[in-house]
């Protein structure tokens, strides 16, 4: 049985691209209210915590179908996420034509980007002796805090310097994008 302590790790480790997207998010949301951001760090918490249930059943199954593209799909959504954010930086300052973290489409790509390495740790729980519950209820809940913080990060930062700081959350994305192909393609 996994300890608490290393339930804990495991999940500020999944919790880690969330971070970066929320940090993203603070930055290109204008005046992002609490609710906003809750709105946003609870589809990442959830996404982290269903994916390796996901996982988990999917490890039973097929595992070996997985693994080899899930570091393509994810740097791939990032990728064109990026990209759309520092495209539509240098387009017109009108609200509506920038990307939207809490349109429901993006909004649910930017969760499931995130979690794709969630699910791959799932389909290892499928060999392992843990409460898949627990572990699922942890991870969740600090992915959820840790991307409360993001936001809260992101906001500040975008509060100092300006609102053009899109790019930079483009590039946080494509960055962590290409951090989950290399890691894998070096594995």
């Amino acid at each position: 049985m996994m300890s608490l302590f290393l339930l804990f790790l495991l999940a500020v480790g999944l919790s880690v691209d969330s971070f970066a997207v929320s940090i993203s998010c603070g930055l290109i949301v204008n005046n992002i209210t609490f609710r906003k951001a809750i709105r946003i760090a609870a589809s990442l918490a959830l996404f982290q915590a269903v994916m390796p249930l996901i996982g988990w059943f999917i490890g039973r199954k097929i595992a070996f179908l997985i693994k080899d593209f899930d570091h393509w799909v994810a740097f791939g959504l990032l990728f064109i996420i990026g990209a759309k954010m520092i495209y539509e930086s240098f387009k017109s300052d009108d609200i509506d034509q920038k990307m939207n973290p809490l349109e429901l489409k993006v909004l649910l790509w930017l969760s499931f980007a995130t979690s794709i390495d969630a699910l791959i740790v799932g389909v290892s729980f499928s060999v392992t002796d843990l409460n898949l519950w627990l572990t699922t209820l942890i991870i969740g809940m600090v992915t959820g805090i840790i991307s409360m913080l993001g936001m809260l990060f992101g906001k500040t930062i975008g509060y100092v310097f300006g609102k053009r700081m899109e790019i930079l959350g483009g590039l946080v994305l494509i960055f962590i994008g290409v951090k989950i192909l290399m890691e894998h393609l070096n594995s």
